[in-house]
């Protein structure tokens, strides 16, 4: 296998205790890219404004100052605060994967598996609502995986089904666990409430050790499991095409085989996922790895990583700042 040099991302890191004027720097630059995915199927595909804020209010009320804070920001617009509220929005596949260790020394590590334009490249560091929250960016305050100050650590991954419903986008979700809970229970409790619009599994783990997998769909109840590894399905394959394009099952298989080894570290772990078959080199097929994540509760520190390459970060010593990251593809992918 050779490799060719597929493109580079930038990925930053940027502190901002309450939204402000990096906030809104950051939404001026992505909105015309979200906007346009936002109205691929047209204006009225989407929900309206007040069924949008209502649905917000009813299920995640503790975010209204926040989402009107920022819809301000971006200078009040129907289209952003429909938007802004990820209610209903057009479906979206990724791949990913990620794996827990409880106990006396909790560790999430995940792999983020989707196409490199389309992908933020943000660590935020907030404390919107009196809590501190360090994560990565999906459409503009959603996030993919991230910790809070409290120990509690979230992680998404697409659940490989292609039913979409009525719902929110999974991010805002994880945003509002990692906003409103301080350990697994009351996360489990907050996910298997609000509806998502697809199916994802989100996996959540505490500074106690507990840690759970919550299989969410927008078609049937949420379902709880204590399991350690998810990657895109659940419980069985469902959609096979998106199952092989992915490996989601030779991720898994593999992913479960090293924690069952007791001599498994925590090198040992964030090492497995920078190899295949948990490390994807597929960019060209929009299911690469663009990067690495691992949280370690107990400790409130992340590290964002990727072959060569490696990002601390904490509560205590946040490092804003840029990295350029290059990505290869293999020139025999499948």
């Amino acid at each position: 296998m050779s490799l060719i040099q597929a493109q580079e991302l930038l990925f930053r890191a940027r502190e901002e205790p309450l939204p402000g004027a990096i906030w809104k720097e950051l939404f001026e630059e992505f909105w015309p890219s979200y906007q346009r995915w936002y109205l691929q199927d047209g204006a009225n595909e989407r929900p309206y404004y007040l069924r949008c804020v209502s649905k917000l209010r009813e299920h995640m009320p503790e975010l209204m100052g926040t989402y009107e804070t920022l819809t301000a920001l971006t200078g009040g617009g129907d289209l952003e605060a429909r938007f802004l509220s990820l209610y209903c929005p057009p479906p979206y596949l990724t791949g990913c994967s990620q794996a827990v260790v409880g106990g006396d020394h909790p560790l999430l590590v995940r792999n983020y598996d989707y196409a490199p334009q389309l992908c933020e490249g943000l660590v935020l560091k907030t404390c919107w609502n009196g809590r501190s929250v360090i994560g990565v960016s999906d459409c503009l305050w959603g996030l993919l995986d991230g910790i809070n100050e409290d120990g509690l650590a979230a992680s998404i991954a697409f659940g490989g089904r292609r039913v979409v419903g009525d719902g929110f986008g999974v991010p805002l979700v994880v945003r509002y666990v990692l906003e409103t809970c301080t350990h697994t229970p009351e996360a489990i409790a907050a996910l298997s409430r609000i509806p998502v619009h697809m199916s994802y599994n989100v996996t959540v783990v505490d500074a106690r050790g507990a840690f759970a997998t919550v299989f969410l769909a927008p078609d049937r109840s949420p379902e709880v499991r204590i399991q350690a590894v998810a990657t895109n399905h659940q419980r069985r394959i469902e959609w096979h095409q998106h199952a092989t394009a992915t490996a989601t099952v030779e991720r898994e298989r593999h992913l479960m085989m090293l924690l069952a080894d007791d001599g498994a570290t925590d090198s040992s772990l964030t090492q497995a996922f920078l190899q295949p078959p948990v490390y994807s080199r597929a960019f060209d097929r929009g299911f690469g790895t663009l990067y690495s994540s691992a949280y370690w509760p107990r400790e409130g520190r992340a590290e964002y990583f990727w072959p060569g390459a490696r990002w601390p970060q904490s509560f205590s010593n946040f490092d804003s700042g840029d990295r350029q990251i290059g990505f290869f593809n293999s020139d025999d992918a499948a």
